[in-house]
């Protein structure tokens, strides 16, 4: 247990999500904790939204995409979407394993070209 460090917990300074959670209360809540939403507003709610238009840094929104391919590759490997490794140490080094041997397969096929 020593060899795992954990960090301090911090802040983050902005939230993606997808329409989904486009709700009042959370937007809210993110608010109240001083973090930004990038979160696109449902098109239901424009119409009963008053006051200031609320912005979405589209930046920031399509980065969110990136991190999403990833965890969606991530659950293609069988052992880590069944959780197989009930400690989160072994887990971590599976997540670990599987991103370098995706790195490995990436490297090997640009040199072929």
């Amino acid at each position: 247990m020593e060899a795992v460090r954990i960090g301090r917990r911090c802040r983050p300074k902005r939230l993606a999500g997808d329409k989904g959670y486009s709700y009042p209360q959370i937007r809210r809540w993110l608010r109240r904790h001083r973090i930004a939403a990038v979160i696109p507003q449902r098109s239901d709610q424009r119409e009963r939204h008053r006051g200031r238009p609320l912005q979405l840094d589209k930046d920031s929104y399509r980065r969110r995409n990136v991190i999403e391919r990833c965890i969606g590759w991530l659950k293609t490997c069988r052992r880590l979407a069944t959780r197989f490794e009930k400690l989160a140490v072994h887990f971590l080094a599976m997540v670990k394993l599987a991103i370098i041997r995706r790195y490995l397969r990436i490297l090997d096929s640009s040199d072929r070209t």
